[in-house]
């Protein structure tokens, strides 16, 4: 199993270089950049997503585990949208501090970034998801972890759906008999060791213990794609948070060639 790196550097529309720093000294990398989106219309960001999904559905047809890093968790949506395409129905475990789970009805502020997990299983607008090319995740098949900062409406959404709750204490006991598409938000690290974010959130584990937990799950556990929500380059002034950043990535995938791998499949009818 080989693993193949993609960086989209950008923050929705905003571009983002610092997001290269991700990717391990010496490893290559394809770069996603067909240009700066003029907005965040779901058409405009389209354009990027697109890439993304055709550079998942390749790798994971050829039995690779493709490693997408991005600036925003909506470019986690082509990352899925890719694997469905490529025939894999994957578990989703999604890190973050955040629940990104509000939708227009439920956001205080209308920010598309607390909104990603919701449009992953078919909630609110559905416009982007179905421009990234996604079908609709069940619930029941997600697993959001380490959330620990949620807005009241966005809390009560969560409450009552399928989704399952987990600390990230917690994570390196999951195991599945599917595929996982392992998502991680760098947030979910405590801001003490991530503190280039743009809603840093403390209280959450230290950027050892999250590198052990994740490293300990992708070694049990099918990793079929790994993405990534990376930091604000232009508040890390002194690269403290895309080292961290990096070093959690590297020991994932890592620990992914030590473990089960990628579960192929064949390539669906046409």
């Amino acid at each position: 199993m080989r693993d193949l790196w993609l960086v989209t550097p950008y923050f929705f529309d905003e571009a983002d270089a610092a997001l290269q720093r991700a990717v391990p000294r010496g490893t290559e990398f394809a770069l996603n950049d067909p240009g700066p989106p003029p907005d965040r219309a779901p058409a405009s960001l389209a354009r990027t997503h697109q890439g993304i999904a055709a550079f998942v559905e390749a790798a994971a047809r050829a039995g690779d585990l493709p490693v997408s890093i991005a600036g925003d968790c909506g470019a986690s949506l082509p990352v899925m949208a890719g694997l469905q395409r490529a025939g894999h129905d994957p578990v989703l475990v999604w890190l973050d501090a955040h629940g990104d789970f509000n939708t227009v009805e439920t956001s205080p502020s209308g920010f598309i970034g607390g909104m990603p997990l919701a449009m992953m299983v078919g909630r609110g607008d559905p416009a982007l998801a179905r421009a990234s090319g996604l079908a609709p995740v069940a619930e029941p098949d997600v697993w959001l972890v380490g959330a620990r900062d949620l807005d009241p409406l966005e809390r009560v959404a969560l409450d009552g759906s399928q989704l399952h709750r987990l600390e990230v204490a917690a994570l390196e006991g999951l195991a599945f008999d599917r595929p996982v598409h392992l998502h991680i938000d760098n947030d979910v690290i405590d801001a003490a060791d991530v503190p280039a974010n743009n809603y840093p959130v403390a209280g959450g584990p230290r950027l050892a213990e999250t590198i052990a937990r994740c490293s300990a799950f992708a070694a049990r556990n099918r990793l079929c794609a790994l993405s990534l929500s990376g930091w604000n380059g232009r508040l890390d002034r002194d690269g403290r948070t895309a080292e961290a950043c990096g070093a959690l990535v590297a020991a994932v995938v890592a620990a992914a060639r030590r473990g089960p791998g990628p579960d192929p499949v064949s390539p669906p009818d046409r």
